[in-house]
């Protein structure tokens, strides 16, 4: 598994018919290729090449041809270690190309004065590649970077403080392992589930059977809200306002009353009415923000 990966799911390799087979995992680690021929030979003369390489200067034609042939020599391996994940569709190439980037990172860097074989220092190279292309192209939303990081820990911290615990462990638990915020463990667990969300036009199951899409089970805005809003808006502005000029707001907007209608209830003239409405209305627009 790759180094504990909120897709760890799917990161766990993927069992083939030979995967029990004791003799299927040495054939490539031990110098025999696919078919079990031994290629110690070959991958001696690369191990040749790969120290020649970086005995030469950067800009050597000898040395890009030997960087090529080591590269062309290990890339069965780099198919192998990302075959064992069972990646299949549109993605398999993707993924294989990330191994590849692993393997030629690989080459690039390794330094044969350091006393470690090249696939000891190959294979966690090629494995941190697969690891970041999960990491960074397999969430369908976005989530930041931290929360990522935490997801690919949880794993393993959840599995240690069971063991240690007897129990599934807390979210402030898991914080004080990890040395992360709470808030922060919280997210990254609920973060885990977003790496495939559902299409709101498949049809889901219903109570009578049919199947309907998950968008026309979905309840629509409700008007009124806005009415709501206006009302709790308006509720404190309308105690300011005199008995005059509620009574005369009731009548107009309530009671439906033409301005005329107004003017001979409160005995004066429309033109007053109008006059004395504007104002009300004025005065509360101004003090609601000019949203009413």
């Amino acid at each position: 598994m790759i180094g504990g990966d909120a897709t760890a799911a799917v990161l766990v390799p993927h069992q083939r018919g030979r995967a029990h087979d004791p003799a299927f995992e040495p054939r490539i680690g031990h110098g025999r290729d696919r078919h079990g021929r031994d290629r110690t030979d070959q991958r001696a003369a690369a191990l040749r090449s790969l120290d020649r390489m970086h005995s030469l200067a950067p800009d050597d034609a000898e040395r890009s041809a030997l960087r090529t042939a080591v590269i062309t020599e290990y890339m069965p391996y780099a198919r192998y270690v990302a075959g064992r994940y069972g990646v299949r569709g549109q993605a398999a190439e993707d993924f294989l190309q990330s191994a590849y980037v692993g393997l030629v990172k690989a080459v690039d860097h390794f330094d044969p004065g350091f006393g470690t074989g090249f696939l000891t220092f190959a294979t966690p190279t090629i494995l941190g590649e697969l690891k970041r292309y999960f990491r960074d192209t397999t969430w369908a939303v976005h989530v930041p970077r931290r929360i990522q990081e935490l997801s690919s820990e949880l794993r393993d911290a959840t599995e240690t403080l069971s063991q240690d615990l007897n129990r599934a462990p807390t979210v402030q638990e898991l914080a004080v392992l990890l040395a992360a915020d709470p808030g922060e463990v919280a997210d990254a667990i609920g973060a885990t589930g977003l790496h495939a969300v559902g299409s709101l036009d498949v049809p889901a199951a219903t109570e009578d059977g049919s199947g309907s899409s998950p968008v026309d089970l979905m309840g629509a805005d409700d008007r009124g809200i806005q009415n709501v809003i206006d009302r709790e808006t308006l509720r404190p502005l309308l105690a300011t306002l005199s008995a005059r000029e509620k009574e005369i707001l009731l009548m107009r907007f309530f009671r439906s009353m033409t301005q005329t209608e107004i003017g001979k209830e409160l005995g004066v003239s429309q033109m007053q009415v109008s006059r004395l409405l504007t104002g009300i209305l004025g005065r509360l627009r101004t003090h609601a923000g000019g949203d009413v």
